[in-house]
């Protein structure tokens, strides 16, 4: 880890077996776990937690300040999960004090140029592809895909497994197992192939897809559907996980089907 091309700040944290490139510039308050790889020109500013075994390309820039005219200066962190890459020139900012924290999961891949602002929070096992950008406050779902060049509105939520087609701007909350595409955003089906490669039964995919008929293609109102929903179906993990989430909605969920 001894690289004389590199800066490391000396009160950064950071174990003996992480391997730092030339050229890489680590600040104070950093914490790096063992087995981490920095490339070279990688900046790791303040506030930084980032686990084992990742890998952080070059032209990254880690817990930079967050782009939010309100942040004043406090103390907060950008937090990367253990085994997750970030690929080249991706950005992740600090949190503000609306949260204290910017949170990617572990097991994650940021492709190149994507942005992550300030208080977000990506579950683990999620892909951003390249040029992804989402905006401060955003939660993103375990095992959720964001295409390439996928926009997220602050405040928006992406639900577990979903998959959001590229070039879409999501300006509502993305229920869990579902396909977004189209503009306006729209409901085009469930995930299945991610849900079958993650071991979902067809008889649980079965059971997804007629939560979501029910939703989105009965002509119900949101309302409506979710009373049919609760006591119709049968309580599983998933009914009740889309339930919640829908329920939980700030912003509202994305519109449904069209068929055009």
């Amino acid at each position: 880890m001894n690289q004389p091309l590199a800066y490391i700040h000396p009160q950064a944290k950071i174990a003996r077996n992480v391997v730092v490139e030339p050229f890489a510039t680590i600040h104070n308050n950093v914490t790096i776990g063992s087995g981490t790889w920095i490339g070279s020109n990688v900046t790791i500013m303040e506030g930084a937690r980032i686990g084992k075994n990742c890998r952080i390309f070059p032209g990254a820039v880690i817990s930079a300040i967050p782009q939010d005219l309100k942040f004043d200066g406090e103390d907060s962190l950008a937090v990367i999960g253990d085994r997750t890459t970030i690929r080249e020139c991706v950005t992740v900012n600090r949190g503000t004090k609306a949260l204290g924290r910017t949170e990617i999961g572990k097991d994650c891949l940021v492709m190149a140029s994507s942005h992550i602002a300030h208080d977000c929070l990506i579950g683990n096992h999620c892909i951003l592809a390249n040029g992804s950008v989402v905006a401060g406050h955003v939660t993103v779902g375990d095992f959720a895909i964001l295409s390439g060049l996928v926009a997220i509105h602050q405040f928006t939520s992406i639900g577990a497994h979903a998959l959001v087609s590229g070039g879409s701007l999501v300006r509502k909350d993305v229920p869990p197992f579902v396909k977004a595409g189209k503009d306006p955003l729209s409901y085009i089906g469930i995930n299945s192939i991610g849900l079958r490669r993650r071991g979902f039964s067809n008889e649980k995919i079965r059971e997804i897809q007629h939560i979501f008929r029910i939703l989105y293609q009965k002509n119900f109102n949101t309302t409506q559907a979710l009373e049919i929903i609760e006591t119709a179906l049968e309580a599983t993990k998933e009914r009740d996980q889309i339930i919640m989430f829908i329920r939980n909605s700030q912003r509202g969920i994305m519109k449904g089907y069209t068929g055009s």
